[in-house]
């Protein structure tokens, strides 16, 4: 009797899952103190005995690494599902977040909150509003040029609006106090989760789940939509109602991430292509295999980040090293046809 092999997109998740929860029990052995296997097993003794014989391990442990490798995982599923879905959205194998403006929409709005010493709560809100005024502004510029390309029309736009929104955020740096406000400023807009704690990534998380729920929901709409306008329309979907969902859970969830760990950009670039490449474009089952592998990669880049130098590396920057050549190949390949 023959056993009946798992379809590739399953299995390729069911990889991915397994993956992710090893490389988050990883996460939490490298670090400058206590590294390895053993100082985890201790603390997880003293976790259930109740013992207090190394309270600094613990404290390293449960207060700093475990709320980084919480979030992550939420940043980084977050920000590949936002660009697994612009990029079935327009149709587009370019588009992401960072592309369409949305990552410095919310990067203007949060350091305009930072510059007016706003709460966090607040400075959340102002980076989704943003984030959400940004990508409506390159949408709308490509509506009102149909007749034109609409590729490049969305890929030019949101050039000029990301040029306009980065001479706004220049312009907040040269306002701001030297001594304060502009060390937060420049040290959020390079990412990083150095201070990240728990009330950060529970802070983030109702939005984040928010704005998930449309994604999931109306998974199955999204390769509707991709056969186009005419043909959505006739299959009975509201295709304008539907746009406006995706888009807005799309925003919220990157405004959100980016509010607390600044830009961490080509993930929704890049593992989007990855995820699309080992289970197909069908996006019921791309959209979950993106957030799995957008969490593993966002792990393994937070512990080479605070592994290969005697400090720390901004994420932004890595994440860049990989998505740069990524990104450069995409535009090559696409010589052949997508």
């Amino acid at each position: 009797m023959r056993l009946r092999a798992a379809p590739p997109g399953r299995l390729a998740v069911m990889l991915g899952l397994a993956g992710l929860v090893g490389l988050a029990a990883l996460s939490m052995m490298v670090g400058k103190y206590g590294d390895g296997p053993q100082p985890l097993f201790t603390a997880l003794r003293q976790l259930v005995t109740g013992e207090t014989t190394d309270p600094l391990l613990a404290t390293v442990l449960w207060n700093v690494r475990l709320p980084r490798v919480m979030a992550a995982v939420v940043v980084g599923a977050g920000l590949a599902a936002a660009g697994a879905t612009y990029q079935g959205l327009f149709r587009n194998p370019l588009v992401s977040p960072d592309l369409l403006g949305v990552s410095v929409g919310a990067s203007l709005g949060a350091v305009l909150g930072i510059f007016l010493s706003l709460p966090v709560l607040a400075i959340q809100l102002a980076a989704f509003a943003g984030g959400l005024m940004a990508v409506f502004v390159v949408t709308g510029i490509g509506a009102l040029v149909r007749e034109r390309d609409p590729v490049l029309t969305l890929v030019l736009a949101g050039i000029a609006i990301q040029a306009l929104i980065g001479a706004g955020i220049s312009l907040i740096k040269v306002l701001a106090d030297p001594y304060d406000q502009l060390p937060a400023i420049t040290y959020w807009l390079l990412g990083s989760m150095t201070a990240i704690t728990r009330f950060d990534v529970l802070s983030i998380l109702p939005a984040v789940v928010l704005g998930l729920v449309p994604l999931l929901l109306l998974r199955w709409r999204m390769n509707i939509l991709t056969l186009g306008e005419e043909e959505a329309r006739t299959l009975g979907i509201d295709t304008v109602k539907t746009r406006i969902a995706l888009i807005a859970g799309a925003t919220l969830v990157t405004a959100a991430t980016v509010s607390v760990t600044g830009i961490i950009g080509w993930i929704g670039l890049v593992i989007p292509h990855i995820a699309r490449m080992l289970v197909g474009p069908d996006f019921r089952r791309l959209l979950p295999a993106a957030m799995l592998f957008g969490a593993a990669y966002l792990l393994v880049v937070d512990m080479l980040a605070r592994s290969i130098a005697d400090i720390e590396v901004p994420l932004g920057i890595l994440t860049a090293t990989v998505g740069a050549p990524f990104f450069l190949w995409l535009l090559i390949a696409g010589k052949r046809g997508w």
